[in-house]
C-alpha cells in the first residue's frame, strides 16, 4: 500500500525533527516546509494530510491555509499556541479542519492526524465510492457518486467536513440539526459548548459557496434558538 504523505510546516526545527521521526514511525512519508509561502508551493493532489503552523515567515498559517485550500481540499490541522476561541474561528474560516494547541502530547497529536485522514478517506477521499445516486434541491445538486457538488450546472469546491455536513442536511430535509447533533455527527467527538463556533463557521463557508445571497439562504436554513436544516 502506497503510504500516505503528510505536509508538515513549522518554523521551528525542533517540532519539524519530532514530527518528522513521529510519522515516520508510524509509516507516513512526511513532506517540510519552515515557512508558509513555501508550504504552499509544496501543496499538490499527492498531498493527503497538511500540518500547519499559524506563526510562520513570509506567510501566516491563515494566510497560507487559505491559499492551500485553492488547490486541495486534504484535511489541514492547525498547531499554535494561540488557542483563544477568536483564533480558531479565524483558523476554521481559512479552511481549516482541526486545531491543536502547544504544547501537545504525541500520542493526541497521532490520534488527531489518524482522525483527520480516516474521515477524509471514508468521507471524501479517492477510496470512498457511495451507490450511484443524486440529490437535487434547486439549484444544487450533490453527485454522491462522485463526491461532487453543482449549483445552477457549475461546480462548487467543498472541503471534506463542508461537504459531510451538506450532505447530511441535505438526506434529512427539514429536519432540524442542533449544532450538537451536528458536532457530534460530522466530528465524531463528544460536544463541548465553544463548538458552537465551529459549527456557525462552517454553516457560514458553506451558504457562501452554494447560495446566492448568503445573508438571506434559500438552501441552508436557520430555526432560531434550534438550529439548522436544508429547506
Amino acid at each position: 500500500m502506497q503510504r500516505k504523505r503528510i505536509l508538515i510546516a513549522d518554523d521551528s526545527p525542533e517540532i519539524i525533527e519530532l514530527l518528522t521521526i513521529l510519522l515516520d514511525s508510524e509509516g507516513y512519508e512526511v513532506i517540510t516546509a519552515t515557512d508558509g509561502e513555501n508550504a504552499v508551493k509544496l501543496v499538490d493532489d499527492t498531498i493527503d494530510l497538511i500540518v500547519l503552523d499559524v506563526m510562520m515567515p513570509y506567510k501566516s498559517g491563515f494566510i497560507a491555509c487559505k491559499e492551500i485550500r485553492e488547490k486541495t481540499i486534504a484535511p489541514i490541522l492547525f498547531l499554535t499556541a494561540k488557542d483563544s476561541d477568536s483564533d480558531k474561528a479565524i483558523g476554521f474560516s481559512a479552511g481549516g479542519d482541526d486545531y491543536l494547541s502547544k504544547p501537545f502530547s504525541y500520542p493526541e497529536f497521532l490520534a488527531r492526524v489518524k482522525s483527520l485522514l480516516r474521515r477524509y478517506y471514508v468521507y471524501q477521499g479517492k477510496q470512498y465510492k457511495e451507490e450511484s445516486n443524486t440529490l437535487c434541491i434547486d439549484p444544487l445538486c450533490i453527485d454522491l457518486n462522485e463526491q461532487k457538488v453543482f449549483v445552477e450546472e457549475k461546480e462548487i469546491v467543498l472541503t471534506a467536513l463542508e461537504y459531510r455536513i451538506l450532505v447530511l442536511m441535505a438526506k434529512n430535509r427539514k429536519k432540524i440539526f442542533t449544532a450538537q447533533n451536528l458536532y457530534e455527527s460530522i466530528w465524531s467527538e463528544p460536544y463541548f459548548y465553544s463548538a458552537n463556533n465551529t459549527i456557525m463557521v462552517h454553516i457560514l463557508k458553506l451558504r457562501k459557496k452554494i447560495e446566492s445571497d448568503y445573508k438571506n439562504p434559500k438552501i441552508i436554513k436557520t430555526a432560531w434558538g434550534k438550529g439548522y436544516y436544508v429547506d
